[in-house]
C-alpha cells in the first residue's frame, strides 16, 4: 500500500513532533519545544489517518482514560508545567498507542540492520511478546 501525499506529510509532521519533544526533554523540559512537538504530533496523526478517524480514535470508550491523560498532559505542557505534563502525557500515550507496539516491533525486526539487533536474546526479552516470532 502506497501512502498518499497527505499521509506522507503526516509522517513528516509526526516525526518532527517527536523530534521537538525529544529536544524539549533533552533541553531540561523546555516548554516551548515540547509544545511545538505536541502540536506537530497531533497534526501529523490527523494527517495520517484523517481528521474524522482521529476524532473517532481519541473518543473511543476504551481509550477514554488515555485520551484524558494525553490531552491533559499537552494542556499542562502548554500551561508551562512541562515536567508534570510530560509524565501525564507519557501515561496517556502508552494507554492510547500501546496496542501498536507489537506491530511496530514486528516491522522493525524485518528490517535489514535493525532486525538482527532486535533479535538478540538480551534485547528480545524486553520486546512485546507478539514481535518475538520470526516471519
Amino acid at each position: 500500500m502506497w501512502l498518499s501525499d497527505r499521509q506522507k506529510i503526516g509522517v513528516g509532521l509526526t516525526a518532527f513532533g517527536l523530534f521537538f519533544m525529544l529536544m524539549g526533554v533533552m533541553l531540561f523540559f523546555d516548554a516551548g519545544l515540547m509544545a511545538i512537538g505536541n502540536i506537530l504530533f497531533l497534526g501529523g496523526i490527523a494527517a495520517i489517518i484523517g481528521p474524522k478517524s482521529t476524532v473517532v480514535f481519541f473518543t473511543r470508550k476504551e481509550k477514554l482514560r488515555g485520551t484524558i491523560c494525553f490531552l491533559g498532559g499537552i494542556f499542562l505542557v502548554l500551561s508551562k508545567y512541562p515536567i508534570i505534563g510530560f509524565v501525564v502525557e507519557i501515561f496517556g500515550f502508552l494507554n492510547l498507542f500501546g496496542d501498536f507496539f507489537p506491530v511496530v516491533f514486528g516491522f522493525l525486526k524485518r528490517l535489514p540492520i535493525i532486525g538482527p539487533i532486535l533479535s538478540q536474546p538480551v534485547i528480545s526479552r524486553f520486546l512485546p511478546r507478539d514481535s518475538r516470532t520470526r516471519v
